[in-house]
């Protein structure tokens, strides 16, 4: 094998590139993005980058010398248009073949976008890419309101930094609660109540409707005929896979790129990895698709490891975070299916934790500006330890005495 292609040049394709380095590869490694920056943080768009305290040097992963050096082929600002898997090689939108043994599909999951009236207005925002935190910024600094739609981790933390700055922010969930597709009831109320602190107009059970304006958005209507003037508005309605290459070339998808535990794709010579998969967990024996740093991070590395001709079974432990306010949230593991919940520490202080079990055992954390609880679930998830409910309540006992 001497040539591998990397479709992707974001947090898993570029850690795939290192990682086939680091495991010894040779070859050529060619790695396409159809983004102008090398490959860097998603994250800090919604955050730190938006507020314009960091630069976009220090989002990169590595400075773009270090693909020079490692002798990877980065070619920036094209896109792969099409995939010939018998040929085995890749056509890109400037017309060019590329030829490869073993093909990488890191394509990662785009902003879902609004179906409504008044969705292509100016002023109407989505967040993934660097251009778009870019676009978004200006927002901070002017007049008007801004409407958020969607109480996902993107909402709510574009909310923090806009109200944070002194904007009046309106955000609208269709939910009964906020981040209810991946938080228990606790963690909502303590985000909704964050928010409405902070001086949001939260709606809950809101039927969004359309955008109004003649070029420029103006307004946001809802379906029981309230206009909400603004000036800007995100839509931060959850992301979706991308996987029209896949599918073009006749690779198995279902809620993602198919792949096995071995991060291989229905064709034995394309493997995929980050967001864009739907993989088997033994762990949590089924399938899931996960939108994480860190899942992109190891899938990545374990189908580096496979493409060269390893068997490393793709098993990480899934974890998380966001930031809001003087808020941290980081999550490990997924609290679906959980039959017992505990909440530890007072959510009122800001300090707190909420442990999800089943059958007695850890199943997931959520950990509100408490370190500890984070780092000590990971421990006692991946120990696999029967847990004590009172225990777990009772801040008194340390939680190390329970591995």
């Amino acid at each position: 094998m001497e040539r591998i292609l990397i479709i992707g040049a974001g947090q898993a394709g570029a850690q795939a590139a290192v990682s086939l380095r680091q495991g010894g590869f040779k070859g050529v490694i060619t790695m396409i993005g159809a983004e102008p920056a090398p490959p860097y943080q998603r994250p800090p768009l919604s955050k730190a980058y938006l507020k314009g305290e960091l630069e976009e040097q220090r989002l990169y992963l590595r400075p773009a010398e270090f693909y020079e050096a490692q002798e990877i082929d980065l070619r920036l600002g094209v896109a792969a248009t099409g995939i010939d898997r018998e040929a085995k090689t890749v056509v890109t939108d400037e017309g060019e073949t590329l030829s490869y043994d073993v093909l990488l599909l890191a394509t990662g999951a785009p902003p879902r976008r609004l179906n409504a009236p008044g969705a292509d207005l100016e002023g109407v925002h989505y967040l993934r890419t660097l251009a778009d935190s870019e676009r978004l910024r200006p927002m901070l600094s002017a007049p008007g309101r801004v409407v958020i739609v969607g109480a996902g981790y993107i909402g709510l933390e574009v909310a923090a930094v806009a109200r944070q700055h002194g904007r009046d922010v309106t955000v609208l969930e269709m939910a009964p609660r906020v981040l209810a597709r991946v938080a228990s009831e606790p963690v909502s109320e303590f985000y909704q109540t964050l928010h409405r602190n902070n001086g949001v107009d939260l709606r809950l059970g809101a039927a969004f409707e359309a955008f109004e304006g003649e070029h420029r958005i103006h307004a946001a209507r809802l379906k029981d005929g309230e206009a909400i003037d603004c000036a800007a508005a995100l839509v931060g309605i959850g992301a979706a896979p991308e996987t029209r290459l896949a599918e073009e070339a006749g690779l198995e998808v279902s809620n993602g790129i198919v792949v096995d535990e071995y991060a291989r794709t229905s064709d034995p010579a394309i493997f995929a990895a980050g967001d864009c998969t739907n993989f088997p967990s033994p762990r949590y024996g089924r399938r899931m698709r996960l939108e994480s740093v860190p899942n992109a991070i190891e899938q990545a590395k374990a189908a580096a490891a496979n493409m060269i001709g390893g068997e490393t079974v793709y098993d990480a432990l899934p974890w998380f975070w966001s930031d809001q306010y003087d808020v941290k949230l980081q999550t490990v593991g997924l609290c679906e299916g959980y039959d017992e919940l505990v909440v530890r520490g007072d959510p009122a202080a800001k300090k707190f934790a909420v442990w999800y079990l089943k059958d007695g055992k850890g199943l997931a954390v959520d950990a509100i500006n408490d370190p500890a609880s984070f780092a000590m679930g990971k421990k006692l998830i991946t120990a696999g330890a029967a847990l004590d409910p009172a225990k777990l309540a009772d801040t008194g006992v340390d939680l190390k005495t329970l591995i």
